[in-house]
């Protein structure tokens, strides 16, 4: 036997928690809300069935619910297709507020805040309903007795006290919470695709867009970075290729125009929809006369070698250079920090 604190509050809150058995569909909420929440972390597949099925009604009906449970403990405050109704509208209005509300704060909208906000606010709510049923009489709390769940439905939309406008009524609210599911089933199972695009970047040797090479000695290895990010909603294999150029700016025309072009290096990756890869990469500049470093992103047909110049540059999906001088001696006074010689361009 657990001893009780003679205090009349505590004891009172105690006596009730213990006395009274768990509700039964509280503890369909909690053991669902667990599910959903392993569903989330657990290592399925992107889009599996199983992992749909268990979140869905973590975001659109739990949260709902178990205010209504706390706020509604007796049977006769609101029936069944009510609770129902207001768990879904309460749900598709919380969950956004919280969102809202994380915004604010230094965690921001990310999935772990989400996940634990909810979380708290059904567990708090679970419990405050659990105390609040427990304090009225046993025959006027509500209950879910699950296998005549059906016949109560039933009996809400034909009960003999009904007039037919309530009858009517109560029809219109059931269409509303099924289109409701078939809409949030929808809009989740087939998301709206956004803008289709590729990131395609360059980072110095501290993984930051800073500290690229301005002046590069001829022989030496410069640490970079590449990076590339599909948001194509799609899977591609990507090709990257760096080419040595040398150029001349033409005043008259105000452009610069490739006077040699040599290939250095190809690298190629395949990517799934919103993944983001950045590989090392060494930059070495074997012979003197280049003054410009171009890297090629090619998401479809790469051109033969045969095409050069603008021509190849022209056919890549994206494109970035990189501007430097090369010498033959180490020079002791080089600036580390330059964010000002990389152009980047699609």
């Amino acid at each position: 036997m657990i001893p009780v604190p003679e205090n009349n509050l505590i004891h009172r809150i105690f006596s009730e928690f213990f006395r009274q058995k768990f509700p039964a569909d509280l503890k369909l909420v909690v053991i669902w809300l667990a599910a959903g929440i392993l569903a989330i972390y657990f290592p399925l597949p992107y889009q599996t069935i199983i992992r749909f099925v268990l979140t869905l009604p973590v975001m659109i009906f739990i949260p709902g619910y178990s205010l209504i449970s706390a706020f509604f403990p007796k049977e006769e405050d609101i029936n069944l297709i009510e609770r129902f109704a207001l768990s879904i509208g309460i749900s598709i209005a919380v969950v956004p507020l919280i969102g809202l509300g994380l915004n604010f704060t230094p965690w921001g909208i990310r999935l772990d805040p989400i996940v634990i906000s909810l979380t708290l606010l059904t567990l708090v709510m679970i419990l405050i309903a659990h105390f609040r049923r427990a304090n009225i009489p046993s025959e006027e709390r509500f209950r879910i007795t699950f296998f005549p769940i059906l016949k109560r439905m039933y009996q809400s939309f034909v009960a003999p006290e009904k007039t037919r406008t309530d009858r009517l009524l109560t029809i219109v609210l059931a269409l509303v919470i099924l289109i409701a599911i078939v809409t949030a089933i929808y809009v989740i199972a087939v998301p709206r695709e956004g803008e289709q695009f590729t990131e395609f970047f360059i980072l110095g040797e501290n993984r930051t867009a800073a500290n690229y090479p301005e002046t590069i000695i001829q022989g030496q290895n410069y640490q970079m970075y590449v990076g590339v990010g599909n948001h194509e909603y799609r899977d591609i294999s990507y090709t990257i290729e760096t080419w040595m150029l040398r150029t001349e700016f033409d005043n008259v025309t105000n452009t610069s125009r490739i006077m040699a072009m040599d290939p250095q290096d190809r690298l190629f990756l395949s990517l799934s929809h919103n993944k983001t890869t950045i590989i090392p990469y060494n930059l070495t500049v074997k012979k003197t006369g280049y003054n410009r470093m171009e890297f090629l992103l090619f998401d479809t047909m790469v051109p033969e070698f045969h095409v050069t110049g603008n021509d190849r540059i022209n056919a890549s999906y994206r494109n970035l250079h990189l501007m430097f001088e090369v010498n033959e001696e180490v020079q002791e006074d080089q600036e580390e920090d330059s964010t000002e010689n990389i152009i980047i361009t699609s």
